[in-house]
């Protein structure tokens, strides 16, 4: 598609995601009166999105859509208003990328939109569409969706106090997740907690988990949960300082779930991504894993073929559905938190049922996209793949919102691992 990528319209600010295209946007909702005749709008902390979601509201309004705006508020929680409400809702945000860059993502009845829906919305970004005549829609207020959204964490008796220490990214997560998760806790330490519009996800969050471990040491915490700028995913630094990343928090998850009689059909969807070393200590535990390409909506669509209820990504984007039917890294830290109560143990001890194979993720940064197609490469992989078998994996893809490639390998050994990802590295550079 020329606009949507993995995870819906993302880029630049003004430049890309502009007045014009934020508008027509809005406008484009009049395709979708058959759905819903309103929406729910939110957006994270950056600078450019309250210029962005007037833009798109005014477009929605012109389609003669009704509009709520909740303001600032996690991605999570607009999509429960979608589900709640049955409509449609616009997410304003660029989740974990710096805030130069923004973006849109629009949920039906709580999921992604469909590559139907977006053509039809990247027609109507291109060509517009003639709304005249159409009855303006009207702006309305709905606080108890919040409050709603609130109920999904219930309570459970806590045998043992925890200091944790929360990231809030300077993020979206800023107005939600003390009041979700602070009677749970005792004794928590925050960072991250004050976004001034340009430094949501900077040096802080889940895409850099350092000042975490920072704070998990230096007030020897339990352990601490980084959330990213959107709040739909969740990593976590355990009680030594070491990095749980989203592959482990699903191995816990499963492990819980399929104890409680809860793991349907006794499945785990992850993505290509993921560790080998996962996959093994799951099957040890009776359970069947699918592999799916990188995104989210690939886990959705494989958790609806195979009836599961657990899938997501060692990004830390988690879909549990017997919490909700999309990511939540606020409610997803409340499951681990249940879950380490459960297991009246460390963090640091659990994960030591599994025992990671040797991998490496390497991004190839500004670089053509389409290399990832070319012969030599393809070939190279290939070759690799079948050298390693079932003990290794090697994964050639290209980012669906950075320009960006990325080349991913797990082996029995660091030197494997690093001879193949040297070797398709170079590869990859000579075409530039």
């Amino acid at each position: 598609m020329k606009y949507f990528g993995t995870d819906g319209i993302r880029g630049k600010a003004i430049s890309f995601i502009s007045s014009e295209m934020s508008l027509r946007v809005g406008k484009s909702l009049y395709l979708f009166k058959n759905i819903t005749d309103k929406i729910y709008i939110a957006r994270d902390t950056r600078v450019s999105g309250a210029m962005i979601v007037e833009n798109i509201k005014k477009g929605a309004l012109m389609a003669g859509i009704d509009v709520c705006d909740l303001g600032v508020y996690a991605t999570p929680i607009l999509a429960f208003a979608s589900v709640v409400n049955e409509s449609l809702a616009i997410m304003v945000t660029a989740s974990h990328n710096p805030y130069q860059d923004n973006g849109i993502k629009i949920f039906n009845r709580g999921e992604k939109s469909t590559s139907d829906m977006e053509e039809s919305i990247e027609k109507v970004i291109d060509e517009d569409i003639d709304l005249t005549g159409i009855v303006l829609g009207k702006e309305f207020e709905d606080t108890s969706i919040i409050d709603k959204y609130f109920e999904n964490y219930q309570p459970f008796k806590i045998n043992r106090s925890l200091k944790v220490g929360l990231d809030l990214a300077n993020g979206a997560t800023t107005t939600s997740a003390i009041k979700a998760l602070g009677s749970f806790l005792d004794d928590y330490h925050l960072i991250g907690n004050v976004p001034n519009g340009e430094n949501i996800n900077l040096n802080c969050g889940s895409t850099y988990l350092r000042a975490l471990q920072e704070l998990v040491i230096r007030n020897s915490l339990d352990l601490g949960f980084a959330f990213d700028g959107d709040g739909d995913r969740v990593l976590v630094v355990d009680d030594l300082g070491e990095i749980i990343d989203g592959d482990l928090l699903i191995y816990l998850m499963a492990k819980y779930l399929k104890e409680m009689n809860l793991l349907n059909n006794d499945v785990v969807v992850l993505s290509k991504m993921s560790n080998l070393g996962i996959i093994k200590a799951l099957e040890k535990l009776g359970i069947r894993v699918v592999q799916t390409d990188v995104g989210d909506k690939y886990i959705f669509k494989a958790l609806a073929e195979e009836q599961g209820v657990l899938g997501g990504e060692n990004s830390g984007h988690i879909i549990n559905k017997t919490l909700f039917k999309s990511g939540d890294g606020v409610l997803n830290a409340w499951f681990l938190l249940k879950i380490l109560n459960h297991y009246q143990t460390k963090l640091s001890v659990l994960k030591k049922e599994v025992t990671y194979y040797p991998d490496i993720l390497i991004n190839i940064k500004n670089i053509n996209k389409d290399i990832v197609n070319d012969l030599e490469v393809i070939s190279k992989v290939k070759t690799y793949k079948d050298i390693l078998g079932n003990d290794g994996k090697v994964l050639v893809r290209a980012s669906g919102t950075e320009p960006l490639i990325r080349v991913s390998v797990s082996a029995p050994t660091n030197e494997l691992v690093e001879k193949i990802s040297k070797d398709l590295v170079e590869i990859i550079e000579s075409k530039r």
